[in-house]
């Protein structure tokens, strides 16, 4: 039964960013929280999640980029700017 899983998991067309993340199956749970299978699904409340269910107008975000999650972790102008905030101030907490 395993092995059948596994095979259908690699061979399918649905669900590649989690194979990319996860490629292989197992009976055993994760211990993922909420925000780690939000993140790495992109099934969150994202621009580009929204559009493709017609849930949203426009797939970018306030400032222009794509709304994925990616976007917000590595290159929106907000969110790249309060994360460099919170690093200095807790570099400051901490001299």
């Amino acid at each position: 039964m395993l092995e059948e899983w596994q095979t259908s998991w690699k061979n399918g067309d649905t669900g590649r960013k989690i194979y990319n993340t996860m490629p292989s199956v197992s009976l055993r749970p994760t211990n993922w929280i909420r925000e780690d299978v939000i993140f790495f699904s992109q099934h969150g409340p994202f621009p580009a999640y929204l559009k493709r269910f017609h849930l949203s107008d426009s797939n970018y975000c306030s400032y222009g980029g794509i709304g994925t999650a990616l976007h917000y972790a590595t290159e929106c102008t907000y969110t790249v700017s309060v994360a460099k905030l919170r690093t200095r101030m807790a570099e400051k907490g901490r001299q």
